[in-house]
């Protein structure tokens, strides 16, 4: 199993067609070996031998098994470990939000251990416009509903005009912050997780008491929420 596993992985990374000599340099494997192997992986239509050339590649049922494979992942359960990174290095509570028609869902979040710490709650929406969340959420082609747009304190953005440009610098930008603007208490960064097409399937949250989770400390976390929102979009 470990060698069939091998002779995949050099043609992965091979990134093209590879004769049996070759592949028995990258793998370190002999080549009567490889040759068997390749037999047997052919069969099973996860090789693919090109007659014309003597060579092989992946096959077809390779892709249909990654397929399958991103069909049944769990988003969440993708994402638990990395959200449990974040909490770890930033002290602050971490959430795991997916986007609905006007506004933004909390499905998973990892509380931070600290004494005084800011609460999430699993179902609770993000309000578009008062939220780092919801910032991301309009950023990716999201839309506000109809009507004003409440104040939930001073720092609230109830100006739509004031609200769009700030969105185009959060697109620009590729996070966004929300400082004491749905609690005088709360601050909090947010980052997309986009699909291969560049939509929008997630968005990573930071958020944490105001005196304590400031522009610095956020600015200093974005490289990490990147990386994590990177590798949860590299799943699917």
């Amino acid at each position: 199993m470990q060698r069939a596993i091998a002779v995949l992985d050099a043609l992965a990374d091979g990134g093209a067609e590879l004769g049996t000599n070759e592949i028995a340099r990258r793998t370190g494997i002999n080549a009567s070996s490889i040759s068997r192997l390749l037999s047997t992986l052919t069969d099973a239509r996860l090789v693919q031998h090109l007659p014309a050339t003597g060579r092989y590649r992946l096959g077809v049922r390779i892709l249909q098994l990654a397929s399958a494979a991103r069909e049944n992942l769990d988003l969440r359960a993708v994402a638990r470990p990395l959200l449990e990174e974040l909490a770890e290095l930033s002290g602050e509570t971490v959430t795991l939000s997916l986007p609905g028609e006007h506004d933004v869902l909390t499905v998973d979040f990892v509380q931070s251990s600290r004494s005084v710490r800011s609460v999430a709650e699993i179902g609770r929406n993000s309000i578009a416009h008062a939220t780092a969340t919801g910032k991301i959420f309009l950023a990716c082609g999201g839309h506000l509903p109809d009507g004003d747009l409440p104040a939930f304190t001073e720092a609230t953005i109830t100006d739509r005009s004031d609200l769009a440009a700030a969105i185009v610098e959060i697109g620009a930008r590729g996070y966004a912050v929300a400082v004491r603007e749905r609690d005088n208490d709360l601050s909090a960064m947010a980052v997309p997780v986009l699909d291969r097409a560049g939509q929008l399937i997630a968005i990573l949250g930071v958020q944490g008491p105001a005196t304590r989770f400031d522009i610095a400390m956020m600015s200093a976390l974005v490289p990490a929420l990147r990386d994590r929102s990177v590798l949860i979009a590299a799943a699917f």
